[in-house]
């Protein structure tokens, strides 16, 4: 890639920002930050690949700021980390062998139906952070879950922290918050497998992606802090609002 004007290093900087604060609140960065990457020459498997190595950065510093205000507990959700690590290693391997044009077209009216059951769904108050009993039903959930979700970002990517947001409010109970952090770590495992086999092939822009990686990192990092003090009342209206604008830009590339 050519050099970059300071100009449009300032810009992606930009969109890496409002991506990472985006992401940390109710996912859906990727749809910021991929078109960027496209629309200044990279092609597009350096452009997944620049963009999992920034989208780590955005990932792995929610993750931690939710498990250090005690949002998320690894230990409990220790079955759902190794099923998505396994399910986005089988997707990141298998993306070149399957067609993913059904699911692009699917993909819109699953993503609107996402925001849809928030806006009706009822939530348990945003001072219940209480996580569900441990049982053996418990233990399978986590394993479909993890490996459907993780095999998905593998393949594809976009929605993937909303899909695991609203599927664990609808499985365990969780409230947005829980439910939030769970999604944060989940999609770092997925991104971090599917970044190291990007890595593998060659298909990573080092500069750029760190780059853009500290932008993210800095916006997840005050998206993370907003979303736990502000709560389900600030969390809940920008997850709708992003996933119905995911839904309605996929809905238009794939049908249109």
């Amino acid at each position: 890639m050519e050099f970059l004007e300071p100009s449009t290093l300032i810009i992606l900087g930009l969109v890496a920002f409002i991506a990472g604060f985006i992401d940390a609140v109710a996912g859906g960065g990727g749809m910021l930050t991929v078109p960027a990457l496209l629309s200044i020459g990279l092609p597009p498997h350096i452009a997944l690949g620049t963009n999992k190595l920034a989208a780590s950065f955005a990932s792995s510093t929610a993750a931690l700021t939710y498990f250090k205000k005690k949002l998320f507990d690894p230990h409990f959700w220790k079955t759902s980390f190794v099923a998505t690590l396994f399910g986005a290693t089988c997707g990141t391997l298998l993306v070149n062998y399957i067609s993913t044009e059904w699911l692009e077209k699917g993909l819109p009216l699953i993503i609107l139906a996402a925001a849809i059951y928030t806006i009706w769904h009822p939530q348990p108050k945003a001072d219940q952070n209480q996580l569900p009993g441990i049982t053996p039903k418990l233990k399978t959930q986590q394993i479909i879950q993890g490996l459907s979700l993780g095999f998905y970002d593998g393949v594809a990517g976009p929605g993937t922290g909303a899909f695991w947001t609203v599927s664990s409010m609808a499985m365990y109970r969780l409230n947005i918050l829980l439910a939030s952090g769970l999604a944060k770590a989940m999609n770092f495992t997925s991104n971090f497998t599917s970044l190291v086999t990007f890595a593998i092939l060659g298909h990573i822009n080092w500069a750029l992606g760190l780059t853009m990686g500290v932008c993210l990192m800095v916006g997840a990092f005050i998206g993370a802090h907003s979303a736990i003090r502000f709560g389900s009342k600030f969390i809940r209206p920008v997850f709708v609002t992003v996933v119905c604008i995911l839904a309605v830009k996929l809905a238009l590339d794939a049908w249109f």
